[in-house]
Formats: structure tokens, sequence, C-alpha cells
């Protein structure tokens, strides 16, 4: 009997001790001036979304609705207290003015120092932290410039004509497919030449090695994963001790071979080609500097490096640091340049009349090639082809928000009497999606309106509303790239083809439910209607 007591005891004490670690800074918002969902051990406020009730993009829009006309309101991202900002001017205050305060993104898939050979993640410039990043920035910045995009086109545009070409091929009558598997397997094959320097055909070989280890990468919404991404939030340093990634080892070692093979293979016989790869071996030479450009067509949603990226940079980048560049290549190139077609893809579907006027302007500007192949320039000069990308990325930001970690403790002071300090290690969300639906800032938000960004409106665009590729010196490096990628698949695939809404397709069109980027629920199917030869 006092056994058994003594075992329900030392339950009790251990359960109890763990509630309290749990709990012990729900309290942080009491006394702050600024209202706060409600928080449950574990889940924080995020429960709905981890227990994929809903929809992570529908979660940050009603969060933001319900907070109409607030500027700050705060909540639980598991035990992270989060501020998120919906007011611009204390956006731009935060992300840029004060950007040194809140450099980093919150270490969600593993501590920035972690050294263990299998842990890749944490290499990556997305989530490096500190003189870490600034000087991983500095030296992959210059790779990533206008005129590094420019030398790089030409392998982008081969796939896109191999694209049309399997297409064509397929068949001569209107035909269906999922816009999912479709552009997955065009942004792989543009993310193995581009970042991996080797050249397969997902189309024509569905399950190549290359393309078979990516889909499993990319298998976010696996047990498995949410499984490691719940123990990151709580034992971060525990899981980087024990070496366990959040990508798994067997496609971090898949990749980690082919690109060492690459190096190798250059280095020994002196090849040398416009691709990441490249780039990577001249940076971890020091041999790429910033250099100055002034492009004059550039895309509304392109975003500027700071002084950080272009600041000289003698840091040395180890093997394993490289390998995790091409890695992070590989999942923003395979994934959110796929998500921003299949949806882009689905607006020209709903929207004929757009699809049309983009059509002619395609029409036209192959018209003025004379023949010859698309080209970094010609794409440019699309001004239409601008407009309609940058509004699909206004109606779907691939990520519904943006986060940063504050570094350092930081007094918020707005200037009309709200002021408070946000502690060193909470967490800040920039809300994209709200942001970029909110009526006050776009009118009537829901609707596909490309003369939003035309010459005569886009100057009336407040920049912190229109968040895609992220805000300040922490913004997404590969804007370009990914922006150049899609206005040539798209240039392409309407010169020969009309996308046409079909019975398969889902209006209105819903979200798949969890704790992920966006992603429709059902896949988008659209169907590809031949059109006669140009």
């Amino acid at each position: 009997m006092e056994v058994d007591l003594a075992y329900v005891i030392l339950v009790a004490t251990i359960v109890g001790l763990l509630y309290r670690w749990l709990t012990k800074n729900h309290d942080y918002f009491n006394g702050k001036p600024v209202p706060a969902l409600a928080v449950k051990p574990i889940f924080g406020s995020t429960a709905s979304t981890i227990l994929r009730q809903v929809s992570f993009t529908g979660f940050i829009k009603t969060l933001y609705d319900k907070y109409a006309g607030v500027k700050v309101f705060g909540l639980f991202d598991a035990n992270t207290p989060i501020f998120v900002i919906r007011d611009p001017e204390l956006i731009k205050k935060i992300g840029v003015k004060d950007f040194d305060h809140f450099m980093d993104h919150r270490p969600i898939f593993g501590p920035s120092d972690s050294d263990h050979p299998n842990v890749l993640f944490p290499k990556t410039l997305f989530a490096m932290t500190d003189q870490k990043w600034r000087n991983m920035r500095a030296t992959l910045s210059p790779a990533f410039t206008g005129l590094k995009m420019r030398q790089m086109f030409e392998l982008i545009v081969e796939c896109s004509e191999n694209m049309v070409r399997f297409y064509q091929n397929e068949s001569s009558q209107p035909r269906v497919y999922e816009m999912k598997d479709v552009f997955s397997r065009f942004t792989n094959d543009v993310i193995a030449t581009c970042a991996f320097g080797i050249k397969v055909d997902s189309m024509r070989q569905p399950d190549n090695e290359f393309y078979v280890n990516g889909k499993k990468m990319m298998a976010f919404r696996r047990i498995s994963v949410m499984v490691r991404m719940l123990a990151y939030r709580f034992i971060p340093k525990i899981m980087s001790k024990l070496g366990i990634d959040f990508m798994d080892q067997e496609q971090n070692t898949y990749f980690s071979a082919l690109i060492k093979d690459a190096v190798r293979t250059r280095e020994t016989q002196g090849i040398v080609r416009p691709d990441m790869i490249n780039l990577l071996m001249l940076a971890r030479k020091g041999m790429l500097q910033h250099q100055q450009e002034a492009e004059k067509h550039e895309g509304f949603a392109t975003v500027q490096e700071s002084e950080v990226g272009k600041a000289a940079s003698t840091w040395a980048m180890t093997e394993n640091e490289m390998i995790a560049q091409c890695l992070i290549f590989f999942l923003a190139g395979f994934d959110t340049v796929s998500t921003c077609l299949i949806f882009l893809s689905y607006e020209l579907a709903l929207n004929k009349e757009v699809q049309e006027k983009l059509y002619e302007e395609i029409l036209a500007t192959h018209q003025s090639l004379e023949g010859k192949s698309l080209t970094y320039d010609a794409i440019q000069k699309m001004k239409y082809m601008d407009m309609v990308v940058t509004e699909s990325l206004r109606m779907w930001p691939p990520v519904p928000t943006i986060d940063r970690i504050c570094v350092r403790n930081y007094e918020l002071n707005d200037g009309e009497g709200l002021k408070f300090t946000i502690e060193k290690g909470a967490g800040v969300w920039f809300p994209a999606h709200g942001l970029q639906h909110d009526p006050k800032y776009y009118p009537t938000p829901e609707k596909f309106i490309p003369e939003r960004f035309s010459d005569e409106n886009k100057g009336n665009i407040i920049m912190e509303t229109y968040l895609p590729f992220g805000i300040g010196p922490r913004n997404c490096i590969g804007s370009r790239f990914a922006l150049m990628e899609v206005k040539s698949i798209v240039y392409h695939m309407l010169m020969y083809f009309s996308f046409e809404r079909c019975e398969q397709t889902q209006v209105p069109l819903q979200l798949a439910k969890g704790f992920l980027a966006l992603s429709p629920e059902k896949g988008i199917h659209i169907q590809f209607r031949p059109r006669k030869a140009v």
C-alpha cells in the first residue's frame, strides 16, 4: 500500500512539474496593453491548426478580422508568446527600421549552432541566426542578382519548352490535369538543372529518382514529421544532439551525395555551368562580389537587397553549409513556386478576360522575338504578365504569415499611446494573408484584379501590406528566381494552351487543414485546351 501511494505521489509530482513547465509563461500577456487569445498547454492558441481543424491561411485571416481596428494582438504558438502586428507602420518599424532587434526567424527546426553532420536544416540561410546569417546572406546575395538570373534564364526556358512539348504530344484534344502534379514536376526539373546541375525529365520519366526523393522530402503532412516539428519546439537541443533533422535522413543523404559528386566532378574536370552549384563554389572561394545593377523593368513583387546582403564577405562556407543551401533552394523552388503556379492557373481559368488579355501580350512578345526563344529582357518588359503574377501572389501568398523573433528586449512605441516591451525570445508575426485581403488596402479583395498593380495604380499600394516575399533585410533572397520561373512557364503554356474550368474544378476552393503553408484540400483540376498553331 505504501509502495502504491509513493508511486501515485511520484506520478502526480511529475505531471505537476510538467504542467508547470508547459504553462509557466501563459500569463505573459497579462498587463500588456494588447488583447490576446486564450492559451492551452502544449498547443498554445493554435490547437485548431495543429489538430487539422482549419487551414493555417484561414486561421490567420480569421484572427486578423477578429481584431479589426487593433494594431497588435497576442497569442501563443506552443509555449512561445507571439505578437501579431496588423499595422503597416509598425510592420515597417519592426521589419526594417529596428531590424537588429528582430533579425532571426524562430528556431523551430533546430538550433542554428548545431554541429551534428546529419542535421542540415539549421545550417540553411532561412534558419541561420545572428552573425552567421549576416555572413551567409552577404556571401549568397551576389548569386541572386538580376545579372546572375539572366545567365540562368536559358536553363528555365529549356525546361519550359520541354514541358510544352510533352503536353502537346499527350493529346490534341482538351484534357484535364491536376495542377500540383503538373507544376511540381516542372519546378522539380528546374531546380534539378539550376541548383543541382543535373537534367531530369519528370514528365516523361514520372518516377525518376530525383523527383521521388523530392516528393518524400516535401511530404510534411506525415505524422512522423509533425512529431518532429513539435519535438523541435519543446526540446530542440536534445533533437539536435541526437542528430534528428526536420527532413528525413534518407533524403538528406541522397541530395548530399548528388551535390558532393557534382562539385568533385566539376573541380577535377574544370566544368563551368551557369547554375547554383557553380555560384556556390565561387562563393566558397570568395570569388562572388555584389555588383551594382539597375534593372529597368523588375517586377512589382521583386524584393530589393539591403545593405546586409551587399556587405563584403570573407566568410568561409563549409561543405555541409553549401549542401544545406542547395536543400533550401530545393524546398523553396519545388514547393513555393509550384504553389504560386497552381493558384495562378486557377485564377486564370476562372477569370477568362484576364487570361485572354495576358495571351494577347504573350503573342505580341512572341512576335517581337522573331522566332527566337524567350529572353530575360523580354519577360521583364511584359507589364500585364507582372500585374497578373503580382495579383495572384496578393490573393494567395504561399506563406500566410511572416515570422521573426525578438533577439533583445524592444520597446514598442507607436507614438499614439501604445507602448510596451517585447521581451527577448518572444515571437512576432506579420499576417500577410490578412493584410493582403484587407479591404482597407485592397478594395473588393476577393476579386482577381491585376489592374491594382498597373503603372497608374501601384503607387497607391502601401508596401508593408504586400508581403509574399517578406520584408526588410531578411526578405526572400530568391524572389527574382521565383518570379522569372513563374513567368517563363506561364508564357510558354498559355502560348499553346488555354486554362479552362471543368467539372472537377472546385469553386470555391477549399484549403488543406493543418499548420502548413498554403495548399488546396483536394487539388486543383484544370483543363488544358490546345490553341491553334501560333
